[in-house]
Order: structure tokens, then C-alpha cells, then sequence
């Protein structure tokens, strides 16, 4: 069992971090630059990714805002709307982010005139990547408890040990982007990573929600049982069994090259 600690901040001299936020924006840092080194393996222009991925990771800060408004506490934000652009005071919705950075590649694709699925199976390769990194800032602030548990996963919070969601998803990160890796180096084609992560986490994320804790002040809302991801989770699974199943349809290639 994993002892109970919160860390909230790092102080670093003068300077005070917040602890989710600085390895939210680790785990941005190293997926974008995981896809600068891995773009010329998918046979893509490593700057043009720079400028796609920074449209992207505005407009999924924007689309995780909105989403989490719309879906978690809109009475909360109907009653003070400018609550929106507090981002500091928290609250984020990562399937709101994910909608957000696929529009903004997509607006920006067409503008710059780059081919759309070839950079989105570029950020889904690297996305687990940074969402194995940013959930350890949830983990470690512990602001998504899990049920009561006695796994070996659990954390001994106060007043009975519990699972903990932000871990959960760290690691459910961490096992696809092992995948990824060993898919990338071993498979056939060039894999259809946005098919994959589309399936995987999606499914992972399903069930995973059924162990978000509902007994506690703050439970995320409940809508027919299923939390708001867990809908959004089981569209993204069967977009991403759609999509791999048409891949899988399509002539193999050969593998682009290692750089």
C-alpha cells in the first residue's frame, strides 16, 4: 500500500511551483519534443510540427476548460461565467482537450497546408507520453480519489486506503506508449497509432472510471451511472476500433525508416 502524502507545490529558492501544473507542462514539454525527434521517422517536417503542436496545446487548454465547465459544474459556472478563465483555480476535462487540439490541427492542417492524419498519428504516438507525466502532478496532489480499496495500488488516505485515479491513468499512459515503442519498432506498417490510443485508452478509461470514488464531497457527477468520460471514452473506443479495422484493410507498406 502507497502512504498517504500531498504535494502541492515545490519551492525552489524565491520561486513557488505548483506541482500539477509544472508536470502538466513537463509532460506537454516531452511529448512535443518526443515528436520533434520522432517526425522524420513518420516521414514528417519536424517545424511544421512545432507550429501544429503549439496550436494544438492551446486549443486543448481551451476545449479541457470549456468541457469541464459544460459537463462537471455548469451550475457552478452559469452563476459566475468569468469562473471560465480562472484556469488557476482548476478544473480540467482532458477528453474537452483532446477535441480541442484534433479541431485545432484540423483548422490549422487546412491553413498550412499539411496532410491531417499522418501529424495526428504523429501526436498520438507521443500523447501517452505526456499523459504519463502530467497525471503524476494528479496522483500527487491526490485531486481524483479512487474507491476503497486494499490493492497493493492503493493509497492509505485518511479514513480508509483508497485507489487513486491520477496514478491509475499514469500508468494505464505509461503501459500504451510501452506499446507504442515496441509497435513502432516491430510492426508491419506504419502503425495507426491515433486508432490505437483512440481504442486503448478509451476502453482503459471506461473501465477505470467505474473506480473513481462517488461516496466523497466533490464525486464527480453521475449521469445514468456512467460519468461524463466514460460516454466520451466509449465513443473514442469505437472510433478507434472503426479506424484500426480500416486500416487493417488497407495494403501493407513498408515501415519508414529509422532515422
Amino acid at each position: 500500500m502507497i502512504p498517504y502524502f500531498r504535494l502541492t507545490t515545490l519551492t525552489l529558492g524565491p520561486v513557488t511551483l505548483q506541482t500539477w501544473g509544472l508536470l502538466v507542462a513537463s509532460g506537454v514539454l516531452a511529448a512535443v519534443a518526443a515528436g520533434r525527434r520522432e517526425a522524420r521517422r513518420f516521414g514528417l517536417d519536424g517545424e511544421a510540427w512545432l507550429d501544429l503542436a503549439a496550436w494544438m496545446v492551446l486549443a486543448a487548454i481551451i476545449g479541457a476548460r470549456l468541457m469541464y465547465a459544460l459537463a462537471y459544474a455548469p451550475r457552478y459556472f452559469a452563476a459566475d461565467p468569468l469562473a471560465v478563465v480562472r484556469i488557476w483555480d482548476g478544473g480540467m476535462s482532458i477528453w474537452g482537450g483532446f477535441l480541442g487540439a484534433g479541431l485545432a490541427a484540423w483548422i490549422c492542417s487546412r491553413r498550412l497546408r499539411l496532410p491531417l492524419l499522418p501529424y495526428l498519428n504523429l501526436a498520438a504516438f507521443v500523447l501517452p507520453l505526456g499523459c504519463a507525466i502530467g497525471r503524476l502532478g494528479c496522483f500527487l496532489i491526490h485531486d481524483h480519489p479512487g474507491v476503497l480499496s486494499r490493492s497493493f495500488l492503493a493509497v492509505a488516505y485518511p479514513g480508509g486506503a483508497r485507489l487513486d485515479h491520477g496514478l491509475l491513468l499514469s500508468l494505464l499512459n505509461a503501459f500504451i506508449f510501452a506499446i507504442f515503442l515496441v509497435w513502432r519498432r516491430y510492426g508491419r506498417s506504419p502503425v495507426p497509432f491515433l486508432a490505437g490510443y483512440a481504442l486503448i485508452y478509451g476502453a482503459g478509461r471506461f473501465i477505470l472510471d467505474f473506480y473513481r470514488a462517488w461516496d466523497l464531497p466533490g464525486a464527480d457527477l453521475r449521469l445514468w451511472a456512467l460519468t461524463p468520460a466514460q460516454y466520451l471514452s466509449l465513443a473514442a473506443a469505437a472510433f478507434g476500433a472503426w479506424l484500426l479495422a480500416r486500416s487493417l484493410r488497407t495494403p501493407a507498406v513498408a515501415a519508414p525508416a529509422a532515422a
